[in-house]
C-alpha cells in the first residue's frame, strides 16, 4: 500500500523537482501568513484582504492562455527559472519594504499582481513538465504527490510562518520565502534538457484557438474546465478569509490563525495522500462530484459554526475535500490532454481554476464587508453542492470519466 502511495517517487526527475517544489511551497505560505495578516492589520478591511488576493491571481486569469502556448514552444525549464526569479526579487523587495518600516498598502498590492504574472506564465510550464517526468499510468499518482507537497508545506510554511511573524517580524517571513525559490531553481536546472514541442508555422492566435478547440472537442473537457472555475470560486473563499473568521467569530489573533491554517494543511494532505493511494480507481469524475458535494456540506457548517474545536475538525475535513477534487479533476485534464497540446490546455484550465480565484474573492469580500463572513462562506457552500449535483444529476458527462 505505502508503495502505491509513492510510486512516483521511483521517478528521480520528478523526485527532484518535488523536493526542490515543496520548499519554495514552505516559503511561499510562510509569506501568505504574514501578507494577509497584515493587510488586515494594515487596512482593517476585509474588502482590501480579497483585492490583495484577486491582483495576485487576476494576472494568471488574462495571461495563462498565452503562458501554455510560449510552454508547448518554448523549453519549459528555462520558463520556470524565469518565473522563480521573478518571485524570488518580489520576495526580497518585499522583505526589504518591511525591514526599513516603509512598506505601504499599495506596494504589496502592486508586488501581488507582478508575482501572479510570473506564476501565468510558469503554471502552465509546471503543469506540462510534471507529466514528462513519469509513465502515463502512473501520473495520477504524481499529481496526487504534488498535491501533497503543496498542502505538506501548509502545514510547515504556516508554522514557521507564525514563528517567524511573531518571533522576528514579518520581513523574515518575506525574506526566507525569497531564498526557498533557490530550491526549486536548483532542481528545474539539474533536470535533463528535452526536446522542445514542434513549433509550427502557426502563429501565437493560432495556437490558442487549436488548443481551445481541442477542449471544445473533447468529450467531458469542458465540463471540468466549468467545474475547475465555479469550484475554485466557490471554495478558495473559506481560506481566504481564514484571518476574518478569526478576528471576527472568535475573536483570536495570528496564533490561532496559524494553527487553523495548520489545521487545514493537514486535512490537506489526508485528501491527498487519499488520492495517491486509490487514484487508480474507476469512474473518478463519479468520485470527484461526490467529494465536491461533500465539500459543499462542510462548508455550509463552518460558515454556521460558532465553537472553535468543531470549526477546526469541520475545516480538517473541508480541506481534505477539497484537495480531493482538486486533483482529481486535475489528473483527469492531464491524462486527457496530449503532450503536444498539453501547456495549451492546462492554460485553459489554470485561468479556470486560478481565475476562479480572484473573482471568488472579490465578490466575497464586497458581501463580507456588508453582511457576516458565516453566512457569506454557508453560501458558497450552497452553490458549491448545487454545483456537484448538477453534473451528477444532469449534465453527466463528467461522471462517465
Amino acid at each position: 500500500m505505502l508503495k502505491r502511495v509513492f510510486k512516483a517517487f521511483e521517478y528521480r526527475d520528478f523526485r527532484m523537482l518535488w523536493f526542490g517544489a515543496c520548499t519554495s511551497s514552505v516559503g511561499t505560505w510562510m509569506q501568505s501568513v504574514a501578507q494577509n495578516w497584515l493587510v488586515l492589520e494594515l487596512t482593517k478591511s476585509p474588502f482590501l484582504l480579497g483585492l490583495d488576493s484577486f491582483l495576485g491571481q487576476i494576472p494568471i486569469f488574462l495571461f495563462s492562455l498565452i503562458g501554455g502556448v510560449i510552454a508547448d514552444r518554448a523549453d519549459r525549464r528555462k520558463l520556470l527559472v524565469g518565473s522563480q526569479i521573478v518571485q524570488l526579487s518580489c520576495a526580497f523587495l518585499l522583505a526589504a519594504l518591511f525591514a526599513t518600516g516603509t512598506v505601504r498598502v499599495w506596494h504589496i498590492l502592486s508586488l501581488s499582481f507582478v508575482v501572479g504574472l510570473a506564476q501565468a506564465f510558469g503554471g502552465p510550464a509546471y503543469q506540462a513538465l510534471i507529466p514528462t517526468l513519469v509513465s502515463p499510468k502512473d501520473l495520477s499518482n504524481a499529481i496526487a504527490l504534488n498535491s501533497i507537497q503543496f498542502n505538506l508545506a501548509r502545514v510547515i510554511g504556516p508554522m514557521l510562518g507564525g514563528i517567524a511573524l511573531t518571533k522576528l517580524g514579518a520581513a523574515w517571513c518575506f525574506g526566507l520565502n525569497g531564498l526557498s525559490f533557490i530550491a526549486v531553481i536548483i532542481s528545474l536546472l539539474l533536470l535533463p534538457v528535452r526536446p522542445i514541442p514542434s513549433k509550427g508555422n502557426s502563429s501565437v492566435m493560432t495556437s490558442m484557438k487549436e488548443g481551445l478547440r481541442f477542449i471544445e472537442r473533447q468529450k467531458g473537457m469542458a465540463p471540468l474546465i466549468v467545474i475547475a472555475f465555479l469550484m475554485t470560486m466557490l471554495g478558495i473563499p473559506i481560506m481566504v478569509f481564514l484571518p476574518v473568521v478569526v478576528r471576527d467569530v472568535f475573536h483570536k489573533g495570528p496564533e490561532v490563525f496559524t494553527l487553523m491554517l495548520c489545521i487545514s494543511g493537514a486535512g490537506a494532505v489526508v485528501g491527498a495522500l487519499t488520492v495517491a493511494a486509490f487514484g487508480h480507481i474507476h469512474k473518478k469524475g463519479l468520485v470527484a462530484l461526490l467529494a465536491l458535494i461533500l465539500l459543499g456540506v462542510l462548508i455550509i457548517a463552518f460558515g454556521m459554526s460558532t465553537n472553535l474545536i468543531l470549526s477546526c475538525v469541520i475545516l480538517f475535513c473541508s480541506s481534505a475535500s477539497l484537495v480531493a477534487v482538486f486533483a482529481m479533476i486535475s489528473s483527469l485534464v492531464q491524462m486527457i490532454a496530449p503532450d503536444e497540446m498539453r501547456g495549451r490546455v492546462m492554460s485553459v484550465y489554470n485561468v479556470a481554476f486560478r481565475g476562479g480565484m480572484p473573482i471568488g474573492s472579490l465578490i466575497s469580500g464586497e458581501l463580507v464587508s456588508n453582511s457576516s463572513v458565516g453566512t457569506v462562506l454557508a453560501a458558497n457552500g450552497v452553490g458549491l453542492a448545487i454545483l456537484g449535483l448538477f453534473f451528477l444529476l444532469v449534465q453527466r458527462r463528467v461522471t462517465d470519466l
